[in-house]
């Protein structure tokens, strides 16, 4: 009791004499900075899509994501679909949902105006860095976001507001991410089919999500494994034939 006292978790302002959690200012941080390192890195290609096309294709993905978020997160409990609201549906969200569901946005729009090129290795280095200042809001949240760990004696365990020491899978992540940032910065220069970084960014990101999961008190959806395990095998499966490709030009390099 005396350790839940004094946890630090969750990190909270007040205003007008409310509190309110950081998360809500690292949300939308996350997508003001990622916005504009989009048109940064824009400004140092010559784009073979249209700015006109750009944006169509920037609305399927919000689109895609604001529902596949909701979908893949009310999944996350199963047991809320049978009394499913619309202020349950609304709160509801996951990045792994979001990035689904605008990949699908995408391909859905894209297939509309006519688009057969690919689209998304500009966005990699901007979801990374949005993502980064987002987890930071969800690691200041504490036990209040699902995204917490379960109970661990590892050095790494963290009291996140119950006394209990956690996986920290929030700073796991953060960790992760700046090491994806290094690697795309490291294959900036190289010889990669267009679309390739953002395929390699997917199946990096969602192999993570897959493994960390399980050191999640996540709930079983089928099978024991969660919405975000199917999520990321449903990943692997779509990019079947990227995975193959890449792992045999890695292992040709060998």
């Amino acid at each position: 009791m005396l350790l839940k006292t004094l946890s630090v978790f969750p990190f909270q302002f007040e205003f007008f004499g409310a509190q309110y959690h950081y998360h809500y200012i690292f949300e939308t941080l996350a997508f003001i900075i990622g916005v504009r390192l989009y048109y940064y890195y824009k400004k140092g290609i010559v784009d073979q899509i249209s700015d006109e096309n750009r944006l169509w294709i920037m609305l399927g993905a919000m689109l895609g994501a604001l529902i596949g978020s909701r979908v893949v997160a009310v999944l996350e409990t199963p047991e809320v679909i049978n009394h499913l609201t619309f202020s349950i549906l609304y709160q509801s969200k996951t990045i792994i949902g979001g990035l689904l569901g605008g990949l699908f946005g995408v391909e859905l729009i894209k297939k509309i105006i006519g688009v057969k090129v690919a689209s998304g290795d500009i966005y990699v280095i901007p979801i990374l860095v949005a993502l980064i200042i987002g987890r930071i809001g969800c690691f200041s949240m504490g036990i209040d976001e699902p995204t917490y760990g379960i109970p661990t004696h590892l050095f790494t365990g963290m009291d996140l507001g119950d006394g209990i020491p956690r996986h920290p899978i929030m700073l796991y992540e953060i960790v992760y991410l700046v090491l994806l940032i290094f690697l795309f910065n490291s294959l900036k220069h190289k010889e990669l089919i267009n679309g390739d970084r953002f395929k390699l960014f997917m199946v990096l990101y969602f192999l993570f999500r897959f493994l960390i999961e399980f050191i999640k008190p996540y709930h079983s959806l089928f099978l024991n494994l969660s919405s975000i395990h199917w999520s990321a095998l449903f990943i692997f499966i779509y990019y079947y034939r990227f995975i193959i490709r890449i792992s045999k030009k890695i292992a040709v390099k060998k």
